[in-house]
């Protein structure tokens, strides 16, 4: 198998996404949201389902390694977005640092498994040539 890795971070991140489908309330309270902004985190937690669920299934079960890096790159700038879009956008000083937190740790795991993954195959290829 190509890229294990990166096919394992996919997985990950397609569970969550099934997570956040069905239990979408746990954003707003993972993140202390007032009560007053917990519709607009489930909403959330809704389109991050919803984009994380088809983009990491690629990343899962593609067959070509372009594939996989497409969809592990789409992954990485869209945790980075969301870090650019909580952090700019939550108030409380605790919260915003556990979103940021979340968000740019788990982009830049993303990016330390695509760079090893990337750098096992081209060992591979150098190796059969």
């Amino acid at each position: 198998m190509t890229y294990p890795l990166s096919r394992i971070l996919s997985t990950a991140t397609a569970a969550y996404g099934a997570f956040a489908l069905f239990k979408p309330d746990h954003l707003g309270s993972a993140l202390d949201a007032p009560a007053e902004q917990m519709p607009t985190f489930d909403l959330m937690a809704y389109t991050y389902a919803l984009r994380d669920i088809p983009v990491s299934s690629v990343g899962m079960f593609a067959s070509s390694p372009q594939l996989v890096t497409a969809s592990m790159l789409m992954r990485i700038a869209s945790d980075f977005g969301d870090a650019t879009i909580l952090g700019l956008n939550i108030q409380d000083e605790q919260v915003r640092a556990k979103a940021l937190k979340v968000t740019l740790g788990w982009g830049a795991l993303n990016v330390l498994g695509l760079l090893i993954d990337r750098r096992r195959e081209r060992r591979r290829i150098r190796r059969i040539v």
